[in-house]
């Protein structure tokens, strides 16, 4: 059944219109995205079908490829291009609160920017966001790009760019592909090394997040790992 022969109340937009974004599934905010279904599949459906292609993880999805995209049957070049744009929109909006507020006052961004970022590639990365005195950010950078299971990391090319960007301080941040938070021996001795290297240049480590499939980026600072 199309979605306009539903009740008023069910349809996805009427919906949001009527109780706001949060009220609705997945599913249903991808659909009005969509807006139409393909045959036998209303758009609903196309939504879960897209969902479930990539795991039922929407991190999964803002990662994808417009070719991954196209994979799922009735996801055309157009429709993965449109929805590849919008969800880069999302992450330059989060960048962008980054970059006028203190990362102090938006702690919430820093872990949802990270989490758009880092929680979907299947490679470990390592990154710094390079802040100012006043703590906001300079600019986000990629350092360096590891294995599945190990990233190698040398402080000297971390104060190299650190002097680079006339940072006063540094966000760092990689991910787990396993989908495991914890901390290993090696990344709490890692950090160590960096927060003594960047101290050497008065360069203030102030966390190193370490950002897991779908939970929220586990934090050295709130561990007293730092």
């Amino acid at each position: 059944m199309a979605i306009t022969d539903w009740p008023d109340d069910q349809r996805p937009r009427e919906r949001l219109l009527a109780l706001g974004p949060t009220a609705l599934a997945d599913a249903e905010l991808l659909a009005i995205f969509l807006r139409v279904g393909v045959r036998g599949m209303s758009a609903v459906d196309l939504a879960r079908a897209l969902l479930a292609h990539f795991g039922h993880s929407l991190a999964r999805l803002a990662a994808a490829t417009p070719q991954e995209l196209t994979a799922v049957n009735g996801i055309g070049p157009a429709k993965a291009a449109q929805l590849v744009a919008t969800l880069e929109l999302a992450r330059r909006c989060l960048r962008e609160e980054l970059q006028e507020r203190t990362t102090f006052a938006a702690p919430g961004a820093v872990r949802d920017w990270l989490r758009l970022r880092l929680a979907p590639l299947p490679h470990e990365v390592f990154i710094a966001l390079w802040l100012d005195a006043q703590n906001r950010l300079i600019a986000d950078e990629e350092l360096f790009r590891g294995t599945l299971t190990q990233a190698s990391v040398y402080p000297r090319e971390v104060v190299k760019k650190a002097l680079a960007h006339n940072a006063a301080a540094v966000i760092l941040a990689h991910n787990h592909p396993s989908g495991v938070a914890e901390p290993s021996h090696a990344d709490e001795l890692l950090t160590r090394t960096l927060k003594q290297a960047l101290a050497l240049v008065d360069v203030r480590l102030v966390d190193h997040f370490i950002v897991a499939g779908s939970t929220p980026p586990l934090s050295f600072a709130e561990r007293g790992l730092l």
